[in-house]
């Protein structure tokens, strides 16, 4: 018990220097403010962070600012070397070298691929007319589920963090399936929740942080991402507000999952990655 407060009390110290970085990732930050605002001395501070967070604070800050790049060019017609600008790379060569070990692909690749996507996630030909390049969305019945979940604090570009400290508290225990779990809408923090979750057929001791989480069964619109992890949320909101309009379903009340299809992305390039996204549907209501 004292070692599980121990470790809740220095995860909730930890969590204000990343809600730093989250806050402001173009900010000058310097190791001994970010050690000052966990409670920490800056002696001891990196190795706290780096055994709660599973890397370093520099790797956290370059992953953060790299995720805003993914939205800056998503949303905005800011040329390549602009955003490098933005994002703190002093040439769009190394921001180019970053991004794609990030993504798996070239900052132009990244945004070419984004926007084909919200171009064609409702059937719409590519620029091309190649019709291969159509997502597909297909309707399934899900079952109810129980997995075992942990709760994310902080932006996106944190969640690979809360899902390497699920695999450790997992430690042993075998996993059979890896999901992510969204309850309410990202852009209203105080009523949105994303859980890692996992399926697992071995026991979990009760009083952990690792909680039972249990997703109610009912109908899916399902579309297979293969791709960085980076593009989940691009690819969810393409299906909203471009296929859900004019398929005679809206959205139901339940969460939206992820399933990562590769239970352990080591060794798989990014652009590989495979997710099944599961948007809660039901029938349209009538006029």
């Amino acid at each position: 018990m004292v070692r599980d407060c121990t470790e809740r009390d220095y995860r909730a110290r930890v969590a204000r220097a990343v809600a730093a970085i989250i806050g402001n990732p173009m900010a000058d930050l310097h190791l001994d403010d970010l050690a000052r605002l966990a409670h920490f001395s800056p002696f001891h501070f990196h190795r706290v962070y780096a055994g709660v967070v599973g890397e370093t604070v520099t790797a956290t800050l370059r992953r953060v600012r790299l995720a805003l790049a993914t939205r800056l060019l998503t949303s905005s017609d800011d040329s390549v070397t602009q955003v490098a600008l933005t994002v703190g790379y002093d040439s769009p060569q190394a921001f180019t070298r970053a991004f794609h070990r990030f993504t798996g692909q070239s900052p132009r690749a990244f945004r070419q691929q984004m926007r084909r996507a919200i171009l064609t996630v409702d059937g719409a030909a590519d620029n091309n007319g190649d019709d291969a390049a159509r997502p597909t969305v297909t309707i399934v019945e899900q079952p109810t589920q129980r997995l075992q979940a942990l709760r994310h604090v902080g932006s996106f570009a944190t969640i690979p963090h809360t899902h390497r400290q699920l695999r450790l508290h997992a430690g042993t225990r075998a996993i059979s399936e890896k999901w992510g779990a969204s309850f309410g809408n990202p852009r209203y923090a105080d009523r949105f929740r994303y859980y890692a979750a996992i399926a697992s057929p071995d026991p979990w001791p009760e009083g952990s942080e690792v909680e039972t989480l249990e997703i109610p069964g009912g109908r899916y619109a399902v579309h297979r991402l293969v791709g960085p992890y980076t593009r989940i949320n691009a690819a969810a909101q393409a299906i909203y507000t471009r296929w859900m309009p004019g398929s005679g379903y809206e959205p139901d009340d339940r969460p939206t999952l992820e399933h990562y299809l590769d239970t352990s992305s080591r060794g798989i390039a990014p652009a590989a990655l495979r997710t099944d996204l599961f948007i809660p549907i039901r029938r349209a209501s009538p006029p």
